[in-house]
């Protein structure tokens, strides 16, 4: 039998779609697209804002019109969330944001027998780590490795906490047998995901610290490429960055969530920081690991926002140099704190600070795309654009490069300018102790 996947969300539904699909495959069975006829569709739902709600709807109420005779599947946060408007837009097996391998198991049962299930639990009440297989089915230069779940930081805007449940950490072996598998399937780079990784480890015994679990999967595959997911602030202390620092296949790319560059937003959002423990994360980032990226999610437009405190936010990211920023105008999420506060505010003020924001990232990315000429980057090539072959270098940098066979190798690159969304380059050889740059 055939099964399509429709993912929306994060890094880590992506994981879970991916194991999915592995799951189904070891079964006997074929994984297509949706676009083909098949005897299944599954849609892994996104449940973080409305948007991505309605994001779910449209897709739910698509599959069943062009599909009428399939069976469609509907797992992930939304159906965690809300299983009854799940249940109302025609789906036939639910899921919620755990129990992958049961929600696989209900989906063959409705093929094979007509048998609608369901795989809802409390998500509150989940105590441990679900274990599920790493990669992906096609070609793929980078890797997920999900190594932790659940949030228990309860932002005031955030409905995941009462999705994912509490933290549950993958032991330190199950991440380092992943990566050495993921690497022998030919991997080049790994992503270390998670709904907040940051938290990895409190719940396993001796609660050991994230430069433990960075460290061993960096030692277990010293070829392969090791990105991290998003961090907390308070994840990056100086203990963290002399543990790392001189680990040569951990990128220099740290996304470390801001999210408000005001004190008194901050405190109404109920981060766990301060803008002053935010700085000192960035300057301890920029001290150990020197030219590294250094990027950021801001939402503007929180309920209550003054023209001064999204001032001192604008301020704020100047003063914090990103590399890149992904802008996010507050986005009312039922079921949270901030859905009920006072000073909700209007369309236009959000568009209004969107613009604001994003004009003044693209000039702090402008400015370290620039900074980056005439240096080497070690680029992993991906994909081919417009007669260009394209991939990251370990800051994550997108690279534009004219050369041949290049999908899927890791190539030393001069970066000669700014180009489009990322930098342009010529691969450079190195031989006889010097450089010799390709035309």
């Amino acid at each position: 039998m055939k099964f399509a996947f429709y993912t929306l969300g994060c890094k880590t539904n992506q994981y879970e779609t991916q194991a999915m699909e592995q799951l189904f495959v070891q079964k006997g069975h074929s994984v297509g697209s949706f676009q083909e006829d098949c005897h299944g569709y599954i849609i892994n739902t996104c449940s973080v804002t409305a948007v991505a709600d309605k994001k779910n709807r449209a897709v739910i109420r698509r599959c069943r019109r062009e599909h009428p005779e399939a069976v469609i599947g509907v797992c992930g946060c939304y159906t965690q969330h809300d299983a009854d408007a799940v249940r109302a837009l025609g789906a036939d097996v639910l899921g919620g944001s755990g129990q992958r391998q049961e929600f696989v198991e209900n989906m063959l049962c409705a093929v094979q027998e007509r048998e609608w299930k369901e795989s809802l639990d409390n998500a509150l009440r989940r105590r441990a780590f679900e274990i599920l297989p790493a990669g992906g089915l096609s070609d793929r230069t980078r890797a997920l490795l999900k190594v932790q779940d659940g949030c228990v930081n309860f932002c005031s805007y955030c409905i995941i906490p009462y999705t994912r449940g509490p933290v549950r950490s993958a032991p330190l072996e199950l991440a380092v047998e992943q990566t050495i598998e993921l690497a022998q399937k030919g991997y080049r780079e790994l992503v270390i995901t998670g709904i907040e990784i940051a938290s990895w480890g409190v719940d396993l015994p001796g609660k050991p610290p994230l430069w433990q679990l960075i460290q061993g999967v960096c030692q277990a595959a010293p070829n392969l490429r090791i990105r991290l997911g998003s961090l907390e602030p308070r994840t990056v202390t100086e203990e963290f960055c002399q543990k790392l620092e001189n680990i040569p296949n951990l990128c220099p790319h740290f996304h470390l969530s801001l999210q408000s560059g005001s004190d008194t937003v901050l405190a109404r959002m109920k981060r766990k920081y301060d803008t002053a423990r935010y700085l000192e994360s960035v300057a301890l980032l920029k001290a150990h690991f020197p030219g590294c990226a250094v990027t950021t999610d801001m939402i503007v437009a929180f309920p209550g926002e003054t023209e001064e405190e999204f001032g001192e936010s604008l301020a704020f990211i100047k003063k914090c140099g990103f590399a890149d920023m992904h802008i996010f105008p507050y986005s009312r999420r039922p079921g949270t704190p901030a859905d009920k506060m006072a000073g909700q505010l209007g369309n236009e003020t959000k568009e209004s600070r969107s613009r604001a924001a994003i004009a003044v990232a693209e000039e702090m990315n402008l400015a370290f795309r620039e900074s980056l000429i005439g240096s080497v980057q070690q680029v992993l090539f991906e994909e081919t654009d417009g007669g260009y072959y394209t991939g990251h270098a370990p800051n994550y940098i997108k690279v534009y490069c004219k050369g041949e066979a290049l999908h899927n190798q890791v190539r030393a690159v001069t970066v000669t300018g700014v180009y489009k969304d990322g930098v342009l380059g010529q691969e450079t050889l190195v031989s006889c102790n010097k450089e010799e740059t390709m035309v």
